[in-house]
């Protein structure tokens, strides 16, 4: 998430009321998470067993709970909790906007484009040409959808993300401030649900086309030409790569990359990075000719079993 305009080091400091290692003028454009930060944004690190890789990404700013050796180039923020002022700092930046209107004055929507009764568009939402947005559809604010979009009845773009510390007193929210990207021809089924990312983009590629019920967590980025059927849920953070398939009831773990033109059966938990270009199947996620070799064998078991009995 860039800034509207930049910021100083000691506005930003002002701002959540810290000290820092740096220069007062030094410039700060932005802020985000740690796997889509870009020179002069922040990223925040509240745990020593993150802190170089926080130190050594490409931000230059360091939201940290301890005074460290600060890197050639780079400033500190030294707070005693940095997830709350990195909270803070998007509650400022970003702060939520009521809406008086079911759809939003601050809406653009595109030639031809059609939304149904009882939908929501939210404020500063950008729609492409020739879309069509069913009943009871909710896009919420900052959400751009491309042209030639399809988005069927009760599907829900732009929800927070599921990010939360843990502290004694119950569960803390990390506030989300991104957006999702819809591109061109991309169709969305019943009942979907795709989350915004924390500070950058959720993005649906162009041609991609998605069944009924998936879900889609923050920060995700599915490529182009993808084929995703029903029930499938996809944690945040993951890329999937051009041109793959998952079929129904396909889950994953945040963090991972599906390569280009991997296929994912159904029912398959995908609990590690895959190549593309394969078929993947079973719980812990294997090739599918290997996975299925082996529960023919598991069946030839009570045969092995009785020939050992009877000799």
């Amino acid at each position: 998430m860039k800034f509207p305009i930049p910021h100083t080091l000691k506005q930003i400091a002002a701002i959540i009321d810290c000290t820092f290692v740096g220069e007062d003028s030094f410039s700060v454009l932005g802020m985000n998470e740690i796997h889509v930060v870009t020179a002069g944004d922040i990223v925040f690190v509240d745990h020593p067993k993150y802190y170089d890789k926080a130190l050594q990404s490409k931000a230059t700013i360091i939201l940290i709970n301890k005074e460290v050796d600060c890197p050639e180039g780079k400033a500190l923020l030294i707070s005693d909790d940095p997830f709350r002022d990195f909270n803070k700092l998007t509650a400022y930046f970003k702060p939520f906007q009521k809406s008086v209107s079911t759809i939003s004055e601050t809406a653009v929507l595109g030639e031809n484009t059609i939304v149904q009764p009882n939908s929501f568009v939210g404020n500063n939402v950008k729609i492409g040409k020739n879309c069509v947005i069913h009943s009871n559809v909710a896009i919420y604010d900052n959400c751009v959808i491309g042209d030639n979009v399809t988005i069927h009845a009760g599907s829900v773009l732009g929800a927070d993300a599921f990010y939360y510390k843990n502290r004694p007193q119950g569960f803390d929210k990390l506030l989300s401030g991104g957006r999702v990207v819809v591109e061109n021809n991309v169709d969305i089924g019943a009942l979907c649900t795709i989350d915004k990312g924390v500070t950058g983009d959720t993005t649906i590629g162009e041609g991609t086309k998605l069944d009924n019920q998936v879900h889609v967590g923050h920060d995700t980025i599915i490529g182009k030409k993808c084929l995703i059927a029903s029930q499938t849920g996809i944690a945040g953070c993951v890329i999937i790569e051009d041109e793959v398939t998952l079929w129904g009831q396909v889950g994953t773990t945040s963090g991972i990359t599906i390569g280009k033109k991997a296929v994912v059966m159904g029912q398959t938990g995908v609990t590690k990075s895959i190549l593309g270009g394969k078929s993947y199947f079973g719980t812990p996620i294997e090739e599918s000719r290997e996975k299925l070799r082996q529960l023919a064998n598991v069946k030839k078991i009570p045969s092995i079993l009785e020939n050992i009995k009877n000799k």
